[in-house]
């Protein structure tokens, strides 16, 4: 997509390329926690012959994420990917070793969610190929294009899967690597989330659904284990756990950020919970829907400025 500087006359600002695949790895990893919201752990990390680019950590569900920057266009992401992963899954005391190494912490096993884990790939430009190869709504592996232009700006998007709805699954009966890798790995859906809830509850989700996508243009879905996060320019700003009987939402915000004239958020700061932030807010009907939207306002503001 072209760029345009506004002036007098708009301005096309032309895309630049990068020299070297280092560039891109310099640039990532110096923003990581902007562009990727993840926490930065090791560049070139080498194991068993092979050597990540960058290891990172997502902090909001506890697992470990592999970026490696690209700049041909030859590589499967599907083959490369899932050796990542496999490489990983079979040396996890390697890979916690090394986090607490670099960070000078003390994490367990136990405190990693695994089967959360999955590979990112970042580079100028994917094939039509590679593009259609992620098309599956449980593929542990992202694409991220990165582009930079001669006015010193630079973007990254990240590629996302067109409506997809076949599984992984369908292709793994003759990669050994593949099979082994999902059986332990867990991508979850939306649909899932929707299946533990009752009808009620349900209807009740997708029309709180339908005001939070337009609360803004660049609204996301990201489901996780235990909720449905909303996400504002890559930023969470509200995660939705669909009960039986009712929804609970957790409001992006800490404790004190958070204006509340009818008192219906409880704080949650000090309290063992589901989805970020300090704020809960329970809804059973559509009754208070427009001031619980005033409430989640406040978090999508916090998180997108």
């Amino acid at each position: 997509m072209p760029l345009f500087k506004i002036g007098e006359r708009i301005e096309h600002i032309k895309e630049t390329s990068f020299k070297l695949e280092r560039e891109i790895q310099k640039i990532t990893e110096q923003n990581l926690a902007t562009v990727l919201k993840l926490e930065f752990v090791r560049s070139e990390f080498t194991l068993n012959n092979f050597r990540i680019d960058t290891l990172a950590f997502d902090t909001e569900v506890n697992s470990f994420v592999i970026v490696e920057y690209k700049r041909d266009k030859t590589f499967s992401v599907i083959d490369q990917g899932y050796a990542y992963l496999s490489l990983m899954l079979n040396n996890k005391a390697d890979f916690i070793l090394e986090y607490n190494e670099q960070k000078n912490k003390s994490l367990k096993r136990n405190d990693i969610d695994w089967s959360q884990s999955k590979v990112i790939f970042v580079s100028p430009s994917f094939t039509t190929y590679q593009r259609e190869a992620i098309n599956f709504k449980d593929l542990p592996i992202e694409l991220w294009e990165v582009k930079k232009y001669d006015n010193d700006t630079i973007s990254f998007e990240q590629i996302q899967k067109a409506s997809a709805k076949e599984s992984i699954k369908t292709i793994t009966r003759n990669n050994e690597t593949v099979e082994q890798v999902t059986e332990e790995l867990k991508v979850f859906t939306e649909q899932e989330h929707l299946l533990k809830a009752e009808f009620e509850t349900r209807e009740l989700y997708e029309i709180l659904k339908e005001r939070l996508i337009n609360l803004h243009d660049n609204v996301t879905l990201n489901p996780r284990k235990h909720f449905v996060g909303f996400k504002v320019d890559g930023n969470t700003f509200c995660d939705v756990v669909l009960q039986g009987k009712s929804l609970k939402i957790y409001l992006n915000l800490k404790s004190g950020q958070l204006e509340d004239l009818k008192n219906l958020a409880r704080d949650v700061s000090n309290v063992g919970h589901w989805g970020n932030g300090a704020y809960e807010v329970k809804m059973n009907d559509t009754e208070e829907i427009d001031y619980i939207l005033s409430l989640i306002k406040q978090a999508l503001k916090k998180n997108k400025d």
